[in-house]
């Protein structure tokens, strides 16, 4: 008997041991490679508000009126684009500014006036795909040309979809043809688009962490994925791109649809660029060269964001990897990511690299062309909840939130990850992703969970605005919504 009491105290302790041992918390001692630019700020809180009154005095007064306005500035904004399209002006020309401007407003009245929406949409591809010719004249790694692109491009997006919004009892497709840019390779038809071997489609996933990557930006943005179409010569169609869960991977059609999206942009390069001119067939050769480095090794996901090794990828690098490979240097501006509250969130889970390359800012590259977009209108309004309350949230990191976990869990979640590792050697995915320490696990855990607080106060709040308003909230007011609700959560 005493020998049992004493074998069980032995195995007690024991436990106990590997218990305090396993508490013991990671060290991260990785180097951080970080941006040193400054992150882009509107600051334009009083033009959103005039922007707002605007929108309401137009539901209010006589329609003639709300047309008349309309049409002024539709008659000013062909004369501006008029303007951009014969001159080639440097990226500081103030008619740029004026374009903007009268675009905003123009929203502004179209959202009270939807009969006029398709004009309005066909106003807004007109002038990005100008903007997309000039910025080939432009360094997109000079600050000055970035800050220019993102205001067009990112602002006049932004505003069109305040307009889906604000108008969404009248249905619109979710197909936005944008520039048939001519293309020679093999080609499907995916969402209703046409879409070429070679072609880049950027997008956004519906997790959490989805928000966090195509927010955590100089330039924050709308996607946070990005995958590579190759289509074979059967003519079918793969999808080649890179998961947290498994590393790269080559995706039918029908896989790539049933991951839930909540939006894409399908990006083509420019046919007139030289390495086309020279070979029409070099986006196939791409797409075929990820396809069959996908398809005979294992590559790991990449959480370091360090393209300059292909040992492992993030979703970004597959497309840039392949193309760097056929003479096409993707990325003309390098994404930035200054912020210390963002470095510090994204660091966390892995990541080294703050000059990098990140799926939104493939928009921008002057290298492609924006061939259409692809938005889910049931989930457009979701999509606005989460960046607003993904900016509060990295606001909060700014002023030094840290991103916890639960210490009593790690010992058993590294013993989960033991099983994983095991999973992973064996070329399956397993439920901690190959390359995610169990802390790392943890704290995913509490990020998600402090996220999806947030944003279910800042949904009911949102709807409240609606009931009293008999409107959306527009963007800045659902970030002031979110700021609000996230002050009542720390509160209590």
């Amino acid at each position: 008997m005493k020998k049992n009491i004493k074998k069980f105290l032995l195995i007690f302790i024991a436990l106990c041991v590997l218990y305090l041992i396993l508490l013991i918390p990671d060290v991260n001692r990785s180097a951080i490679a970080k941006a040193t630019e400054t992150p882009f700020a509107w600051n334009k809180d009083d033009v959103w508000l005039q922007l707002e009154n605007d929108f309401k005095t137009a539901k209010q007064q006589p329609k003639k009126k709300t047309d008349s306005a309309i049409q002024q500035l539709f008659i000013l904004e062909e004369s501006l684009y008029g303007k951009i399209n014969a001159v080639g002006p440097a990226p500081a020309d103030a008619n740029f500014d004026a374009i903007t401007g009268n675009f905003f407003m123009l929203a502004s009245l179209i959202a009270a006036q939807p009969l006029q929406r398709d004009s309005f949409i066909h106003l807004y591809n007109k002038i990005r795909n100008s903007i997309k010719l000039q910025s080939q004249q432009w360094d997109m790694n000079d600050k000055a040309s970035r800050d220019r692109v993102y205001q067009l491009l990112y602002g006049m997006r932004a505003a069109v979809e305040e307009v889906l919004l604000q108008t969404s009892r009248i249905a619109f497709d979710p197909v936005m043809p944008v520039k048939a840019e001519p293309s020679a390779t093999p080609f499907t038809i995916l969402f209703g688009i046409k879409v070429h071997s070679g072609d880049l489609l950027v997008s956004r996933g519906g997790a959490e962490v989805s928000a966090l990557i195509s927010r955590g930006n100089d330039y924050p943005g709308n996607f946070s994925h990005v995958a590579l179409i190759y289509v074979d010569e059967k003519n079918t169609p793969f999808l080649i791109e890179a998961h947290i869960e498994k590393g790269v991977a080559i995706s039918s059609a029908e896989q790539y649809k049933k991951d839930k999206k909540l939006r894409f942009m399908v990006l083509r390069p420019r046919a007139g660029l030289p390495g086309l001119m020279q070979d029409p067939m070099l986006p196939q050769k791409a797409a075929k060269l990820a396809y069959d480095e996908a398809s005979k090794r294992h590559i790991p996901y990449d959480f370091k964001m360090n393209f300059h090794d292909s040992s492992a990828m993030f979703c970004s690098e597959v497309g840039s990897y392949a193309y760097k490979k056929n003479g096409i240097q993707l990325w003309k501006g390098l994404s930035t990511i200054s912020s210390q509250g963002v470095v510090n969130w994204l660091h966390v889970f892995g990541v080294e690299n703050f000059v990098t390359q990140m799926p939104s800012d493939l928009e921008y590259d002057p290298q492609l062309s924006i061939v259409a977009e692809w938005r889910d209108p049931q989930t457009l309004y979701n999509d606005h909840i989460d960046n607003a309350v993904m900016d509060v949230l990295l606001e909060d990191a700014d002023k030094g939130r840290q991103i916890s976990y639960s210490a009593v869990q790690l010992p058993l979640v590294r013993i989960i990850k033991v099983w994983c590792l095991l999973k992973n050697y064996l070329g399956k995915p397993a439920l901690i992703p190959e390359g995610m320490s169990a802390t790392q696990a943890l704290k995913n855990q509490y990020f998600v969970a402090i996220y999806n607080k947030l944003r279910a106060e800042t949904t009911v709040q949102a709807e409240q605005f609606f009931q009293t308003n008999h409107y959306r909230p527009p963007y800045w007011q659902m970030v002031g919504i979110a700021r609000r609700a996230n002050r009542m959560i720390q509160a209590g």
